[in-house]
């Protein structure tokens, strides 16, 4: 049944209420496009959080989003997100670092920072010896009520002294009520700062955390990205940033340094670093003590990337994908340079044509097929904020079975490179991919944002590349991956038990780890007190195991695997 939007009082909604409601949307603008949005109509539109490097979060009435976009293109939309996964750290060269009497490194004054599905805040792998947490503050955005943090609007926050309290009574949920029911952040922070001895310990064990748990996906974006409604581990874009500054004010406040963990990402956005989500995140790497890394994907051998060229203007090229039975449907980003204009039609597999819909910013052509279920939509939005590309959305909701045929058209070419992306595995719908696919180009967003650690993953067992890691390079052509981390059959903790897990997120979390030791080097051992996660990804660039019969960088691997004990070695010849 539709809702009447108008009959909703908005303006009785308290700012937590408006942000969770299901008829509001979360998007970012960069501050100086602030003054473009007309904040006069108050009860529909709410200012939320302003973060670092000059973006804001906005809260709109779902409604009004489409109209204020035509108007103002300076909008971004909160992206899709999910989770990338399917415990050496000898081979990575950390437990050298532990254990060299000179250096003895395991994370001591440095925090470990994740966003991701929470953390089970029982395990002793989480304490110290006497049974306190080794848990600064989680920051739970599912958990309505009047905790939200400071400035942060919406959630709870949960401190060390909650956690302690919780841990010392017979009931603890019932005193801090924060549970990892996924298990993947969990996982991902046992690998990085585990205090558990022997194998299950991480690699900065003597490392605090600051956790922050992201909610789920609203309603209107999960129509709007054509999500199915059985896949519940997805996110936003916005929730994310949110968290990664809530992660740095944090350590601001504790004046420590942190290392910051990504374990999820996306296929949406332009994968070369424009983006107002890559800028953020680009942004947040300069500041001194912050080092972040980020899992580069696991989606290079799923086919959800193509790429072609439409060689000049009036002529065309074609894409062609496949759909399946269970196919529920299907959502194609298709992206260009500033300097082309495309336009798109489509041939159904009963041969069932759309004729060419010209491109006009900011308009969506709906059409429904005569002779099938499916119904088919397409979006054209430029120049997008950020880089002034085309983005070109198409959805298609029930499509038929069989091999569709998509044709773009040259408008205006002077390049004429494109890119298509599905949804990352997981997060779109099943049984669906392209028939001429490209591996290359498939490193997700935010792993594309210039100056962050994006991390592949590898098999410790015989060095070879984790077969769905993703490949470089950025639409920018920056060269990504930056290293490959074990990432296969990795050992940890999950909140039922051990475990293991295959994926570039496990890669992101030890190479998060082997972060944490080169900042409690840099800064708390007062080594390098200007380290930035620039200065880290560059020790850890050099230190890389390589290849003789490979060249570096290269798309799959970057500049080779992870080892701490090298980066060291580098350090004491310069």
């Amino acid at each position: 049944m539709s809702v009447d939007l108008n009959d909703i009082s908005f303006e009785d909604l308290s700012l937590e209420e408006f942000i969770l409601s299901p008829y509001t949307a979360a998007v970012v603008l960069r501050s100086n496009d602030l003054a473009n949005l007309d904040l006069s109509d108050t009860p529909n539109i709410r200012l939320g959080k302003e973060l670092s490097g000059n973006f804001v979060i906005v809260y709109i009435r779902i409604d009004l989003l489409e109209p204020l976009y035509r108007n103002n293109k300076s909008i971004n939309y909160s992206l899709a997100m999910g989770l990338f996964s399917q415990f050496d750290l000898n081979a990575a060269g950390i437990s050298a670092v532990q254990q060299q009497p000179y250096l003895s490194l395991r994370g001591g004054g440095v925090l470990l920072g994740f966003i991701d599905t929470g953390i089970d805040y029982t395990k002793s792998a989480f304490c110290w010896e006497d049974g306190t947490t080794k848990i600064r503050n989680i920051w739970d955005q599912t958990i309505t009520g009047m905790g939200a943090p400071f400035d942060f609007n919406f959630g709870f926050e949960f401190t060390a002294n909650n956690i302690n309290k919780a841990l010392k009574s017979d009931d603890p949920y019932s005193v801090v009520p924060h549970r990892d029911t996924v298990g993947h952040g969990t996982f991902l922070a046992s690998l990085a700062g585990s205090h558990e001895p022997g194998m299950y310990a991480g690699a900065a064990p003597d490392a605090e955390f600051v956790i922050v748990k992201i909610k789920e996906i609203s309603p209107y974006y999960r129509d709007l990205y054509m999500v199915p409604s059985q896949y519940q581990d997805v996110y936003e874009s916005v929730d994310l940033m949110l968290g990664i500054d809530y992660i740095i004010t944090k350590a601001q406040e504790l004046n420590r340094p942190v290392a910051i963990c990504i374990g999820i990402g996306t296929n949406l956005g332009s994968h070369d670093g424009f983006s107002a989500l890559e800028d953020f995140v680009s942004g947040v790497s300069y500041i001194n003590g912050v080092s972040v890394c980020c899992a580069a994907g696991n989606e290079s051998a799923v086919k959800r990337h193509a790429t072609g060229r439409v060689e000049a203007t009036g002529a065309t090229a074609t894409v062609e994908f496949r759909s399946s039975e269970n196919t529920e449907s299907v959502y194609l980003s298709i992206w260009n340079s500033l300097t082309d204009r495309l336009s798109a039609s489509l041939i159904s597999p009963t041969g069932e044509s759309i004729s060419r819909v010209p491109a006009r910013s900011g308009e969506t052509t709906t059409t429904r097929l005569i002779m099938e279920n499916a119904r088919v939509m397409i979006t054209y939005r430029f120049p997008y904020s950020g880089n002034s590309a085309q983005l070109t959305v198409i959805r298609i909701s029930d499509p038929t079975p069989g091999i569709w045929r998509l044709q773009l058209y040259g408008e205006l070419i002077l390049d004429g490179v494109f890119h298509i992306w599905l949804p990352i595995s997981g997060m779109g719908s099943s049984g669906i991919d392209f028939l001429t696919p490209d591996p290359n180009y498939t490193v997700t967003v935010p792993a594309t944002a210039v100056g962050i650690i994006a991390c592949g993953a590898y098999s410790t067992r015989d060095n070879s590349l984790y077969e769905l890691s993703s490949w470089g390079p950025s639409r920018l052509h920056a060269a990504i991956p930056d290293l490959a981390a074990p990432g296969v059959d990795v050992g940890g903790i999950f909140p039922s038990d051990y475990g293991i897990m295959s994926g570039t997120s496990a890669a992101a979390a030890i190479t998060a780890g082997a972060c944490a030791l080169l900042l409690e080097w840099g800064l708390i051992l007062e080594n390098a007190v200007s380290m930035n996660t620039y200065h880290v990804r560059s020790v850890l660039i050099q230190g890389c195991e390589r290849d003789t019969w490979l060249e570096y960088p290269n798309d799959q691997w970057g500049y080779g695997r992870l080892n701490l004990y090298n980066s060291f070695l580098s350090l004491r010849s310069t």
